[in-house]
């Protein structure tokens, strides 16, 4: 059962990231002047000497987190999703992912979250379009706890890493205990009818879509797969094996190039199975209710059972 608590994941990446910062004076932030929403106030405030403000200048904030990240720092570069993904995306490629520096690009408002905000600012393609970039990692938590967890994780290993947040509050599924570890996804549910692989804010929706299945003697495998790259290809392989390769992807990004095509890649190879992928239309979004975006690309709990009920058929 999911949790009645509800918190944006950019809240647990703003919680973790003052931890980590007072644990160790090279964790940097560098901010492009919209730290209110990006949660990073608090950083500022208890650790001036660890953070720069660029200014609305994202570009200018990837080469001051490269040139920081030579110096021996981790610099965590904080904006929106759209903006930390395209607007960044050439310095990211020359100056962050082909020399490998140790930085982490963390990304508030990802997918459909920013809502009435508009399509301007609603991030659909950013994964997809890091995730082909050599050298780095993309990550997106599915609650508080998964945010904390998963950035902790990130200012561990080497090397660049995307992590995208939501702007909504979403319910919390897991509990401060749960560990998790980049690239291996995370067993919600087990189940041999079929498989539902979900991330981020679609999670929630997986954990109901599964229990209603259960209630109609069709029981699913629910995955959390956290990271898109590197893919937890193990766990899509014991899928195919295991639940007759039948898979329903879900995800609040584009179906172009994101979780699901990174689980059709893998399916592919396999030679067998079947992946219907829920996700965004490939269509850009509007200004409008969170939800009401969401149930305008078939993102539902309706939806998934569907799939998955078509798939068995």
């Amino acid at each position: 059962m999911l949790s009645k608590k509800l918190i944006a994941t950019r809240d647990g990446f703003g919680d973790e990231i003052v931890e980590l910062g007072k644990e160790n004076k090279d964790i940097y932030v560098v901010d492009v002047d919209i730290g209110k929403s990006c949660k990073t106030g608090k950083f500022a405030h208890e650790l001036p000497q660890q953070h720069v403000n660029v200014g609305i200048a994202e570009q200018n904030g990837a080469g001051v987190a490269a040139g920081l990240a030579t110096c021996g720092k981790i610099p965590f570069v904080v904006t929106y999703a759209v903006f930390g993904s395209l607007r960044m995306g050439e310095q990211i490629r020359q100056e962050i992912c082909y020399p490998n520096l140790n930085v982490k690009i963390a990304c508030s408002h990802g997918g459909l979250t920013p809502a009435n905000d508009g399509a301007s600012h609603q991030g659909i393609e950013d994964m997809g379009v890091l995730r082909s970039i050599p050298n780095m990692r993309v990550v997106m938590p599915a609650d508080y706890y998964a945010a904390r967890a998963l950035v902790r994780e990130a200012a561990k290993i080497y090397g660049p890493v995307y992590l995208r947040f939501t702007r909504d509050a979403i319910p919390v599924i897991y509990d401060e205990n749960q560990k998790f570890e980049i690239g291996k996804a995370v067993t919600l549910r087990d189940g041999k009818d079929a498989a539902i692989i979900a991330n981020g804010d679609t999670v929630r929706l997986g954990i109901e879509a599964a229990e209603f299945l259960a209630t109609q003697g069709i029981n699913v495998r629910l995955l959390d797969m956290h990271t898109v790259k590197p893919l937890d290809v193990e766990a899509v392989q014991k899928c195919i094996d295991e639940c007759n390769g039948r898979i329903v992807v879900v995800e609040d990004h584009n179906i172009m190039n994101g979780l699901g095509s990174a689980v059709c890649e893998v399916v592919a190879e396999a030679g067998r199975g079947q992946v219907k992928r829920i996700g965004i239309q490939d269509q850009f979004g509007q200004s409008a209710p969170y939800e009401s975006l969401l149930a305008m690309n078939g993102i539902t709990v309706k939806n998934i059972v569907e799939s998955v009920k078509a798939l068995i058929k």
